[in-house]
């Protein structure tokens, strides 16, 4: 199993690159969001960020942006926000990055009152990202999202989209699986229906109200039961601890935890 933490974007790169390095984690996840990671700055930055990562024995996944609106009603909004996408893809490629991680479209606005035509975008727009990361080798993991995003939630939401775009992987989010279903039953569908097509991992805890990033055991995601499970389909890969606290030291007893978890029997 390898491990990695997701870098702050209001933080330099290279600092936070170098804190994970000292955490001792496997690769750097790699959030695309400015002002300090937007595609341009890494793009110029390109030489010393992959420098960073080698000199350091750190591998790379990337994180496209998370707050753009691919499946806008505005078609201005729309389009360049796609466009933000495919420019942020081409230059994780350039990173070195094998592996990205992809957000579904979100229904929000007025989209929540129009849902087949903001799916139909959605689906536009997967098309388009898929292509292209065909194109430069990289495999895309779409994520699984909470319920106020109305798009790639459920797991009939993934059902159609799989069989829609067979290239894409699951990265399964323990956070936004738990909310508004602290029994577990999203997640456990989630690994019981595409365990094979579970490509990477994002482990936070929280209440079951907000995607609050929390430790591993601060809050009431069953991660014992959910490592069962992934150990069943033999998953072996990729695991971001998304905790989210000041102290860094939380994201270490967080690895420690669910390293433990996985080596139990």
């Amino acid at each position: 199993m390898h491990f990695g933490a997701m870098n702050f974007p209001v933080k330099p790169v290279l600092e936070e690159i170098e804190t994970f390095a000292r955490l001792r984690f496997d690769y750097l996840e790699l959030a695309m969001d400015p002002p300090m990671a937007h595609h341009s700055i890494l793009l110029s930055s390109r030489a010393a960020i992959t420098r960073a990562l080698k000199v350091n024995g750190l591998g790379l996944i990337c994180h496209l942006p998370t707050f753009l609106t691919t499946a806008d009603l505005t078609e201005s909004l729309r389009r360049a926000s796609v466009t933000e996408m495919r420019r942020s893809l081409e230059v994780a490629a350039d990173l070195g990055a094998k592996k990205v991680v992809l957000h579904p479209s979100t229904a929000g606005g007025m989209g929540a009152f129009v849902l087949e035509t903001v799916k139909d975008y959605a689906f536009d727009f997967f098309s388009e990202m898929v292509d292209a990361a065909e194109c430069l080798d990289v495999t895309i993991c779409l994520e699984n999202m909470f319920p106020r995003n109305r798009l790639g939630v459920e797991p009939a939401d993934f059902e159609e989209i799989f069989k829609t775009f067979p290239p894409l992987k699951l990265t399964l989010d323990t956070g936004h699986a738990n909310v508004d279903d602290r029994r577990g039953r999203r997640m456990k569908a989630l690994v019981s229906r595409f365990g094979p097509r579970i490509g990477h991992l994002h482990f936070s805890d929280n209440q079951g109200k907000l995607d609050d990033h929390l430790a591993v055991g601060q809050g009431t995601v069953n991660f014992k039961e959910l490592v069962r499970r992934l150990k069943g389909t033999g998953y072996d890969d990729t695991v971001t601890l998304e905790v989210f606290d000041e102290n860094r030291q939380m994201l270490v007893k967080s690895r420690e935890r669910i390293e433990a978890m996985f080596a139990d029997g």
